[in-house]
């Protein structure tokens, strides 16, 4: 039975309504020959003079003074003038992915309205893309922030205002500490809230501190077109997200469970990518080779478990069905044959021999590898929740150069992760100088919040050991690299030009196949090894150089032609006859 008096309250947990539009009273009066029907049917007609959706949004088109018993106090959705259009400028830190995560939230903002600018004293909006996955990231962010706030108060001074947003995964993990806690930032979006920007940044501007760190199980960003800025290289992401759960890592709990970009999309983006003339694709994710597009047709069973029968597990139950990332790769290498494609991250438990021979037999996917190892230590490795034993790596090691001679190889190292003893860490270099890399990123461990080993085991290396142990790693990776890249003197490779050498303008630098920089003088050209006349190099021009001398960094050599990436074996096999013959 209704009561004589009734509120109805209409409220949202992202933000406050007016007070007009929270509360609107509605008085029935009631009497003993009222019946339920009747009370019902004088309900509904008191309700439906109240409040609807269009009186929580402010009404621009009439601009007369509005009636003061329907004005409301603020609207519930900010209207953004075009007169007055914000400037935005990012700040990147971290991962490619972040770089991708920068190109998706500048086309949400740009068809919001937004103007970008390269310039700091321009912008009306400040955005961080941030990294949480090791402490040393964090604290960049945490110094950056404070030299912010010392701008921001002096643009307050003169009447002018600046807000601060961070994005990203430490957005989603220090929310309450970066709104609460310090109040240094305005926004706090997390990896799965970009399209949320232009609302979070109209309640900034309105003067609230606004977040959204949602995790989501679906979001993909698969129908927004990344703006990208990079010239002839760009990143694609095909699936946001893990499902791996290794022992130290943050990545699951910042960027969610892993689910895979429909094909279609991808497919489109590097079509457009290669419209514009781009030379290199590379495709991201937290772990690339486990792509799964379950849209697409189903696969065999039988090719689920092949990577896992040879001494690789996982935590996850294993998906089925769908594209499979060797179909995906596959297709996009058929795009365009003078792109090349690079794909990271991947993880060694999903690398089946149709991956491999599919890198092999297609020209334009490039000849290199990042395989993570992480530690040298079946025991460490254990700890970590790797799903591997060293001998695992080992053999993946060997099938992948026995498919696929001559492969550049890349990894991730770890020094003093909890419990890691000197036995351990004799084996993690001794791994090193078995596999010989190309080129390597080794790091300290440091715990981070909410991870298996935050919650389970004890950061017990202390700080100086593992600073001794990085250093002793770096110095065991260096030797060896400079061993592996000495190989290739004497021999040409094809090189994408990048731009200027960091050192001199007097040379160029860009990276070859195994994405080792090549640096090399500038000088003009033949357009065809068999023309006469020349032309300068640029950014974006693939050149074949002759290599001449080698260190565990980079690769010197002389550029002697222009070509292309599906002429390059043509031009290089004239080039050998020439030099044959004088």
């Amino acid at each position: 039975m209704l009561p004589s008096t009734f509120r109805l309250f209409v409220f949202s947990k992202h933000t406050h309504f007016p007070r007009r539009a929270v509360k609107y009273r509605c008085y029935c009066s009631a009497s003993a020959e009222d019946t339920d029907e009747t009370r019902v049917r004088r309900f509904k007609t008191k309700l439906s003079s109240g409040p609807d959706f269009h009186d929580f949004i402010r009404d621009t088109s009439d601009k007369k003074s509005p009636d003061p018993q329907t004005e409301y106090e603020q609207p519930y959705l900010p209207h953004i003038s075009s007169g007055n259009v914000r400037k935005v400028h990012f700040e990147t830190y971290g991962c490619q992915m972040n770089v991708n995560d920068t190109e998706i939230a500048w086309s949400i903002l740009q068809k919001g309205g937004y103007l970008r600018t390269s310039e700091l004293s321009e912008a009306d909006v400040v955005l961080l893309v941030t990294c949480s996955v090791r402490e040393k990231a964090e604290q960049t962010i945490w110094n950056r922030l404070k030299q912010l706030t010392v701008l921001k108060k002096k643009r307050l001074k003169a009447n002018a205002q600046l807000k601060i947003g961070i994005l990203g995964c430490m957005a989603e993990r220090l929310k309450t500490e970066l709104l609460e806690k310090e109040k240094l930032v305005d926004v706090v979006a997390g990896p799965d809230a970009y399209r949320d920007l232009p609302r979070l940044l109209s309640l900034a501007h309105g003067g609230q501190r606004a977040s959204n760190v949602l995790l989501s199980l679906e979001e993909t960003y698969a129908d927004v077109m990344p703006v990208h800025n990079s010239g002839h290289s760009a990143f694609v992401s095909i699936m946001r997200g893990c499902d791996n759960m290794c022992s130290f890592c943050v990545v699951p709990f910042t960027r969610g469970r892993e689910r895979s970009r429909p094909v279609s999309s991808i497919l489109e983006e590097v079509r457009l990518l290669s419209d514009q003339g781009v030379k290199e694709v590379t495709l991201l994710g937290q772990n690339v080779n486990s792509y799964r597009d379950i849209s697409e047709e189903q696969i065999s069973s039988s090719e689920v478990g092949s990577r896992l029968s040879r001494g690789f597990s996982t935590v996850y139950r294993a998906k089925k069905g769908g594209m499979r990332f060797a179909e995906l790769l596959d297709r996009v290498s058929l795009v365009d044959p003078d792109m090349r494609i690079r794909f990271t991250s991947p993880h060694p438990k999903d690398f089946p021999d149709e991956v491999l021979q599919l890198i092999q037999e297609r020209k334009n996917i490039c000849k290199q590898i990042h395989l993570p190892a992480q530690s040298g230590s079946s025991r460490v490795l254990q700890t970590m929740r790797r799903g591997y034993t060293r001998e695992a790596y080992l053999e993946l090691v060997e099938n992948i150069r026995k498919i696929i001679p001559g492969v550049s190889l890349s990894s991730d190292f770890i020094a003093g992760f909890c419990g890691e003893t000197e036995e351990d860490h004799q084996q993690t270099m001794s791994l090193l100088r078995e596999v010989g890399y190309n080129i390597g990123f080794l790091f300290a461990y440091s715990m981070r919040k909410k991870t298996h080993a935050y919650h389970r085991l004890q950061d017990d290396v202390p700080a100086e050991v593992k600073k001794r142990r990085l250093e002793e790693l770096i110095s065991v990776f260096r030797e060896e690299a400079a061993k592996v890249n000495s190989t290739l003197i004497g021999s040409t490779q094809l090189v994408l030009v990048e731009g200027e050498s960091k050192r001199s303008s007097q040379e160029l630098c860009g990276r070859n196949d195994g994405n080792l920089k090549v640096i090399f003088p500038r000088k003009d050209l033949p357009p065809q090894i068999t023309d006469t006349s020349t032309l300068p190099i640029k950014a974006g021009d693939y050149v074949l150089v002759k290599i001449t001398s080698a260190n565990s960094q980079s690769l010197r050599g002389q550029a002697v032609s222009h070509t292309s990436l599906s002429d390059s074996i043509k031009t290089e096999k004239l080039l050998g006859e020439r030099a044959a013959s004088c």
